[in-house]
């Protein structure tokens, strides 16, 4: 394989794990943009999602897209419970205690998840039949047009809830100004338990489609996946989606480059490489303006 060839095969692949890094980085930038919170246990609502759609499609016999959609329910549910009752109680506590409590909600789902499940990795069921395409030399199976076309379509639907719903119009304007939109009847606490619901939502669509992708899943799984689509949501500017968007697939494509190019070994290291030289030159991210941009 020449070097042009490589660098198709591993821009596509790429894509591929960077459109996973953009639906978990949503969550993160979403709930930062409406209440200034890094949610730690967003990863592993993204496992929660991966074991959903695992018994779903084992004990309920569920078709790919049905265990995808009740995986995003259940977990939008479960981001909602969480909002409820970790959260809301410290909504105006000291920043350093909210983020303790994100990061003991992590380790709560974390463990949680090893004593329901067992620490184990199981095996993801074969969701449909993997299709290999050589196209010029690049390889591109079924698996990844998959991942890529639910990724566009949830990031498209998203767009759209966002920009021309009422509901996504009152998230901009929590957003810009929490007091301003409680003195003009916005709702403001449903207004951000919708918010933690779709990202929640984003996030389990992600463990599910990385289930179907690596066949593999275990309660630690949203540890790095997490940490990494924080990064990609600092990358392209936290609290703004089109931001976490880019980041995510900037992200992944740079793993996938390293990986190819340099070694597998240092793919963890370049994102947080990534972390650091961001912090260092431009704090806001790629879009964003200033410490305090908007959804």
């Amino acid at each position: 394989m020449d070097f042009s060839t490589q660098l198709i095969q591993q821009l596509i692949n790429g894509l591929s794990l960077g459109s996973i890094y953009a639906l978990i980085a949503l969550g993160y930038t979403m709930v930062y943009g409406i209440i200034r919170l890094i949610n730690f246990a967003h990863g592993d609502i993204y496992m929660l999602g991966a074991y959903v759609g695992y018994f779903a499609t084992t004990v309920f016999k569920m078709s790919f897209l049905p265990a995808l959609i009740l995986a995003m329910v259940v977990a939008a549910v479960i981001g909602v419970a969480i909002e409820r009752t970790a959260y809301k109680p410290l909504r105006h506590a000291p920043k350093i205690a909210v983020l303790i409590t994100a990061i003991g909600v992590s380790l709560f789902l974390e463990y949680g998840g090893m004593i329901l499940v067992s620490p184990q990795p199981r095996t993801f069921p074969e969701m449909f039949t993997t299709q290999i395409y050589n196209i010029g030399g690049v390889i591109v199976n079924s698996q990844q047009i998959v991942i890529l076309v639910i990724s566009l379509v949830l990031m498209v639907l998203l767009t759209y809830i966002v920009h021309r719903t009422k509901t996504g119009k009152a998230m901009r304007a929590v957003s810009f100004d929490t007091d301003a939109a409680r003195l003009m009847g916005i709702d403001v606490d449903r207004i951000i338990s919708i918010t933690f619901a779709i990202g929640s939502g984003l996030a389990a669509a992600a463990g599910v489609l990385v289930g179907v992708y690596y066949n593999s899943i275990d309660p630690l799984m949203g540890i790095m996946p997490g940490l990494k689509a924080f990064v990609a949501a600092v990358l392209g500017g936290i609290g703004v989606i089109p931001g976490a968007m880019l980041g995510g697939v900037i992200l992944g494509v740079i793993e996938a480059l390293v990986s190819g190019f340099i070694s597998s070994t240092f793919r963890d290291a370049a994102a947080f490489a990534i972390l650091i030289i961001i912090l260092l030159f431009r704090p806001s991210g790629l879009l964003g303006k200033n410490v305090r941009e908007k959804v």
